[in-house]
């Protein structure tokens, strides 16, 4: 294979194969992304948000656009999580 050239699904697999590689490849860079930057317990707390919110979809998400829905919802929850745990701190220490 040359190593220049994108790798690509092959034509005789199964349709939910790429739909599930948008899936590992969203929740994959989500997940070590709060983990760097936040530590490994708030990744694991978004991990169930991010997981949970996949959980209310009738039908698998098709598009990178609603994976990033997704984890655009999550963020916002981390964000919020995040602020209140910051003004609570905050509050103890004056």
């Amino acid at each position: 294979m040359n190593r220049f050239t994108p790798y690509k699904t092959p034509t005789n697999s199964h349709p939910c194969a790429q739909f599930m590689t948008l899936a590992e490849r969203e929740f994959s860079a989500f997940f070590n992304a709060v983990r760097q930057l936040f530590g490994a317990e708030q990744a694991e707390r978004s991990a169930e948000d991010w997981l949970r919110e996949l959980g209310e979809f009738d039908v698998m998400p098709s598009s990178t656009r609603e994976w990033r829905a997704i984890t655009t919802k999550v963020l916002i929850r981390l964000a919020n999580r995040l602020k209140t745990s910051a003004l609570s701190t905050e509050s103890q220490l004056v």
